[in-house]
């Protein structure tokens, strides 16, 4: 039996509109993945910390308050000094084309923005997540 995904999603900094993440939350319990909701307010050493200890396969934050260009360079950055490269970050907001690709550029593995089917984010993480997988037991 595969294991099962094992996804940690949080609300960094100030923003504390979470409709979106929790819609997100309830898609990926129901498409079979453990989620593990850290909630509002969290910081970049937060996150990290919480997903290495519930040794996620990935981070998905939501971001609605503009501080992404700071906010996911910053989670992943304390993902890189923690030695948690094998974990991926993706995240979702109000971010404009030219940042989500800057941020894709800078290791952020996936940008979603709003009106994305859930459907998509499902099918980005077990593509992702396989794709890991394999590369670990080939290693």
């Amino acid at each position: 039996m595969e294991k099962k995904i094992r996804v940690l999603l949080a609300k960094p900094g100030l923003d504390g509109h979470d409709r979106g993440i929790k819609v997100i939350a309830a898609a990926l319990r129901d498409a079979g993945m453990e989620v593990i909701y850290t909630g509002l307010r969290q910081t970049p050493p937060m996150i990290v910390d919480a997903a290495m200890q519930e040794d996620v396969d990935a981070i998905g934050v939501s971001i609605l308050s503009g501080a992404h260009m700071t906010l996911f360079p910053a989670i992943l950055d304390e993902m890189k000094s923690k030695g948690v490269a094998d974990m991926f970050l993706f995240g979702g907001g109000i971010i404009p084309d030219d940042d989500k690709e800057e941020l894709e550029q800078l290791g952020v593995a996936k940008v979603f923005t709003p009106g994305a089917p859930t459907e998509e984010v499902i099918q980005f993480l077990r593509r992702a997540v396989a794709e890991r997988r394999r590369d670990e037991q080939i290693m």
